[in-house]
Parts: structure tokens; sequence; C-alpha cells
């Protein structure tokens, strides 16, 4: 039994190029951030969670299916599954791009979630992150495709904390479809129950850190209370961008 709400706000921007996708009825979430002008991210958000969200559905039955990207034999079934869902994603995009002088240039981040009874499948390209919280621990799942998680993960400390102020920290290194083929994230995870789980934008993460994401986490009395509390806050704290948040409480 999955408690998940999912919340989205323009922020101090005019239009929201962010989308998301909490559809618990088959354990599948999603958060898109799209990128480019004349609104176009918005576009390529919508489409990437639009090609995603068919293809989970579309293999839910493990009947005849066609993997247009092959099979990873390190991954399960479900991994396998939101792998083709993300490149299939990307293929829509791009190819929406190419098709339209408008949409040239539009990209997007995505992270998504398969979430089953034991296991929670992860996908992401860009900076849109997901954070488990187990046993009142948060933990950071996914790895930033920036210039600065990059250049930082081969930094010492004492430099680490200059480069966090870098006017590039925020560049994408890797965007869904910006190019034919994209690198795609994927990992596996155990769940035992009772854990939490947040899909965010980085108009939620680059304001609330996470020791404040857990602390608002916990105050939240049911996923729509904290996704309610996390976007407040990221509003609150000055967020010059669309906030989203996805939150999925796991049972016992």
């Amino acid at each position: 039994m999955l408690d998940a709400f999912g919340l989205s706000d323009a922020g101090p921007r005019s239009t929201n190029e962010d989308a998301y996708i909490c559809d618990a009825d088959i354990g599948f979430f999603a958060v898109a951030d799209g990128l480019g002008g004349h609104a176009s991210g918005e576009v390529a958000a919508r489409l990437a969670l639009e090609a995603a969200s068919a293809f989970v559905r579309r293999s839910s039955d493990t009947g005849e299916l066609s993997w247009p990207c092959g099979l990873d034999r390190a991954l399960s079934y479900d991994g396998n599954r939101l792998r083709t869902a993300v490149f299939l994603a990307n293929r829509r995009v791009f190819r929406a791009a190419e098709s339209c002088d408008d949409y040239t240039g539009m990209a997007t981040t995505i992270v998504c979630a398969l979430v089953g009874a034991d296991r929670v499948v992860v996908a992401h390209v860009g900076d849109s992150r997901l954070y488990l919280v187990r046993d009142g621990v948060i933990a950071q799942l996914t790895r930033d495709d920036s210039w600065a998680a990059t250049v930082l993960e081969h930094t010492p400390g004492d430099r680490a904390a200059a480069l966090e102020r870098h006017p590039m920290r925020h560049v994408l290194t890797n965007a869904l479809g910006s190019r034919e083929e994209t690198e795609i994230h994927v990992a596996e995870h155990a769940l035992s129950g009772g854990e939490t789980l947040l899909l965010c934008s980085d108009g939620l993460h680059t304001v609330c850190h996470g020791a404040e994401l857990q602390h608002l986490l916990r105050q939240g009395q049911d996923a729509a209370a904290a996704a309610s509390l996390l976007v407040r806050a990221a509003l609150d704290g000055g967020s010059r961008d669309n906030v989203t948040a996805v939150v999925i409480r796991t049972g016992p």
C-alpha cells in the first residue's frame, strides 16, 4: 500500500516547465524539468513523461514486447522496463525537437521510480533527484549530471566548498532529448517497508538541503502534507525556479 502525492508550483516564473506523474496504481512516479525557450521546456517535460508512462503501462504484463534499446542482463525485468521507458522518452523529445523550429534545443531532466513490494527501481538523466528516508536517515539515490557534480567528485574537500558557489555549478552535462542517444542511470534498491521516497526538481533541492528535507518529510502527517510543506519551504526560501515534489510512503 503506497501513500503518494505530487505537487508543482511555477514559483516566480510565468511558465511552469516542470511536470510530474504520481501513479500509485502502477507504482510509477516521475519528475521532469524542461529546458528551452518559448515554452518548449514545458513541451519537452510533458512529452518525456507521456512516452515513459505509456511504456511502463504497456509493459506491466510480461507478454510479448519489443525492447528497442536491448536488454541489460544486469537489471531485473522492472529495471529494463524503466531503462526502456526513459530511452523512448529521450527519442520522443529528440524527434520533436528536430521536427519543429520552435522546439529546437529543447530538452528535459527526468527522474523516475518504479516502486514494488520490496524494491524500488530508479532511473534518471539530468539533475532532478530522488531521495530515500529509512530509519530517520536521508540518502540521495541519484547523482546529478552537472558540471559541479562531475568536478566535485575529484576535488578535495577544501576546494569543494568554493566550487559549490561557482557560476557554472548548475550547468548540465546530460539531458533528455538533447541528442539522439543519452546516458541513462539505472539502479535498484531493496525496500523493507516504512520508507519515504522524494522525487524533486532542482527548484526544491537547491534551496532545501538534506537535513531540512528530512525534517520537512517527517513533519508531514501524510504524503500530501509533506509535499505541500516541501514546496512552500522552497518558495519561502527564495527559490527562483519552478518547484516540484512527489512524495511516496511505503507501507509497513
